[in-house]
């Protein structure tokens, strides 16, 4: 992904983030609630956006330095990781498919390649 890339998906998934959250807030809370699972549906937004926001570092990273090649790479994990991580819990929320769990710590895994990739990107151009 090159920097406007990671620019725009930093942009429609924070904008998903806010309306998830909000409407996880206001429409969802009664059946997360129901469900015991108003915490977790919680996680998922924070993760999302802690996660958009590195996303969004990233892209100006990018384009400011467009040679570091594996800022690319953190970013796919950053975005692999909130589609995995928050996207299973929050279908986990909604319709409380257990199962589901087991595959979140995958998309934990995605965040934590896409640090330290963003680590390894200033290490190997310093």
């Amino acid at each position: 992904m090159k920097g406007n890339q990671i620019l725009i998906s930093a942009g429609i998934l924070g904008a998903l983030a806010v309306g998830i959250g909000a409407f996880g807030a206001h429409g969802l809370e009664p059946l997360l609630i129901k469900n015991g699972r108003l915490d977790t549906f919680e996680t998922a937004v924070s993760y999302h956006f802690y996660h958009v926001l590195a996303l969004f570092g990233i892209s100006l990273l990018s384009l400011i330095k467009p040679d570091w090649k594996y800022l690319s790479f953190s970013a796919w994990c950053m975005v692999l990781g909130i589609l995995i991580f928050s996207g299973s819990l929050y279908v986990l929320s909604l319709t409380g498919i257990t199962w589901l769990g087991a595959i979140t710590p995958i998309g934990g895994v995605g965040f934590i390649l896409g640090w330290l990739g963003l680590a390894y990107s200033a290490l190997k151009n310093n």
